[in-house]
């Protein structure tokens, strides 16, 4: 096999996988009676979300843009936090323990208390995005800079480099590898985290309409808003990929495993 029948076989992989897997899902309904109440087939869930694509876009929307939007303000704290606690072991023994503490806390937990503060809108959607996704973000970018060779301290240092040129110049691009990767599991971290605020409290987002379809015993629209969720976060971690393969190339020998 050549290297170029080899690269189509593994980009062709995944949907393969996924053909198999669907075909394998719609024959055991099929051979089994399963009501669709209880398990919808797929070719219902495809016919549901073609008649009903127009709902399922405007409430994806409201769910994407609450994503984002708490993505991007844990991608801005979470940097800024995360150069702070890997420059200063002094900021590191401070805010650590209480990160650990707090990602420990189960986020369904939280939705509740937004609520009674912020009342019931995208406001706490937001928020439980930023909350969920900002850990991952902070740990990477901290462990980035921590683990700058010592050798290579002690070089800059005989260069007449200062602290900052040190952080600036080798730190920052050191931890880059570490911050795409941890984005590319911050951003699925952040659609979790608006489906579940719009579940537990929402008026609007996919997450609600799931709700509702599921007070009404419809499973096939409930199953068409778990594919969209997954089709946006496949979406999503593909770009952040595309971002790392162009921003970290320098960082890999091989080819970037997305």
């Amino acid at each position: 096999m050549t290297e170029s029948q080899s690269r189509l076989l593994q980009a062709a992989m995944p949907w393969l996988v996924m053909a198999v897997f669907l075909l394998a899902w719609e024959a055991s309904c099929v051979a089994f009676s399963i009501q669709e109440i209880i398990l919808p087939r797929p070719s219902r869930i495809m016919a549901v979300s073609v008649e009903r694509f127009d709902i399922l876009l405007r409430f994806c929307l409201e769910t994407l843009w609450t994503t984002l939007l708490g993505f991007a303000l844990a991608i801005g704290c979470g940097l800024v936090l995360g150069l702070a606690i890997g420059a200063s072991p002094f900021v590191y023994a401070g805010l650590y323990p209480l990160l650990i503490a707090f990602n420990a806390i189960p986020k369904v937990a939280i939705v509740p208390i937004l609520m009674i503060w912020l009342g019931v809108g995208a406001t706490p959607a937001i928020i439980t995005a930023f909350v969920i996704s900002f850990f991952p973000i902070v740990v990477n970018v901290a462990t980035g800079l921590a683990t700058i060779e010592p050798e290579m301290r002690d070089v800059m240092r005989s260069l007449g480099a200062t602290r900052y040129e040190i952080l600036t110049k080798v730190g920052i691009p050191r931890a880059m590898p570490y911050l795409f990767g941890s984005l590319k599991v911050a951003i699925t971290l952040a659609f979790i985290g608006s489906v579940i605020s719009e579940t537990v409290g929402g008026n609007r987002g996919i997450g609600f309409l799931m709700l509702s379809a599921g007070a009404r015993n419809d499973a096939a629209t409930t199953f068409a808003g778990l594919f969209a969720i997954a089709i946006m976060g496949i979406l999503m971690y593909a770009l952040c990929a595309v971002v790392e393969r162009r921003m970290t190339r320098w960082a890999f020998r091989g080819e970037i495993i997305g």
